[in-house]
């Protein structure tokens, strides 16, 4: 590769890598806004429900700029970011907080930065040191000891939707950063919430006719922000970021999440932030900062055919 080459290689990367902070900010206020949402409004209704809100406003994006109908192969990949970012996360989240505070569940979702970097190696190609793989394991590590630590009774039931959250989330963030290559990281998360509304509709529907809708100005604050930045406006940065400067590699600022997210719980919710949370945080983060300085290998040619090869089905098409 030439200097100039490795030049805008390395200028993108570092755009990637602010666009996947700026996402990830975004990203932090998700937990304690869902929990303020459940605390009086039912897990189904906030969990899918916050998805319908955002398809309204990306039809009309999409049909405004007139951007072009993904192709069945895209569909494809749109179901798969759609089953992890669009109902899986969302809703297995919006479950879990019903029992767990989100100072907790910050913690646990830390792993995501790991899972990531796994679906993100097998989709793309990269291949990360060994290095990288070690320091990812032991974070983990430290992820299920901090949920058995500080559980009297051990791992939960809520602890497991939330470990599920992460494994769906992290397939969905690979998925969606792949294919924001080819048709732009704001039109992923659009085409994936509208092909998704449709399915989504009736079990909304059933779960506000049973619940009902009453609830606190401050739990329709938490559906919003969900909704419209977490869902929605978050998605555009991050998407974009993976683009730009890789799954393996762009996954990893994630690490800045758990602490962002217990400090806007204990400001939004008055939850305690304990001395364990820090420990093991600062584990997590530390192991994952590691692996963020490890070497990978992009297989610039591997990845350069796959798109040839899409490009070329395309135009065939």
């Amino acid at each position: 590769m030439s200097s100039s080459n490795m030049i805008i290689t390395a200028s993108k990367e570092r755009v990637g890598l602010l666009l996947g902070v700026l996402g990830v900010i975004g990203f932090s206020v998700t937990l304690p806004a869902t929990r303020l949402a459940v605390a009086h409004l039912d897990p189904t209704l906030v969990g899918l429900g916050r998805s319908l809100v955002p398809a309204v406003l990306a039809l009309l994006l999409l049909l405004v700029t007139r951007a072009a109908a993904p192709t069945g192969r895209q569909i494809k990949s749109l179901m798969i970011v759609a089953a992890g970012v669009v109902v899986g996360f969302p809703l297995l989240s919006a479950w879990a907080m019903q029992g767990l505070p989100a100072a907790h569940g910050a913690i646990v979702i830390a792993i995501l930065p790991l899972i990531t970097a796994i679906a993100g190696a097998v989709r793309t190609r990269e291949r990360p040191s060994l290095g990288f793989w070690l320091a990812s394991i032991v974070g983990s590590a430290a992820v299920l000891g901090y949920v058995v630590v500080s559980s009297p009774i051990g791992l939960q039931l809520a602890d497991v939707a939330l470990f599920a959250a992460a494994v769906v989330g992290a397939v969905g963030y690979a998925e969606g950063g792949l294919l924001a290559k080819e048709i732009g990281g704001w039109r992923v998360i659009c085409w994936a919430l509208v092909i998704t509304a449709p399915f989504l509709c009736i079990p909304v529907a059933i779960a506000a006719y049973r619940h009902g809708i009453a609830a606190p100005p401050e739990a329709w604050w938490g559906f919003a922000y969900v909704s419209l930045i977490s869902q929605f406006l978050a998605f555009f940065l991050w998407y974009q970021g993976l683009a730009m400067g890789g799954v393996v590699r762009v996954s990893q600022v994630q690490l800045i999440q758990p602490f962002a997210t217990m400090a806007v719980s204990a400001v939004l919710l008055g939850e305690s932030i304990t001395p364990i949370m820090m420990v093991f945080a600062a584990i997590v983060v530390v192991t994952i900062a590691i692996g963020k300085r490890m070497p990978i290998a992009h297989a610039e040619k591997e990845v350069e055919s796959f798109h040839t090869r899409n490009q070329s089905q395309t135009a065939e098409k």
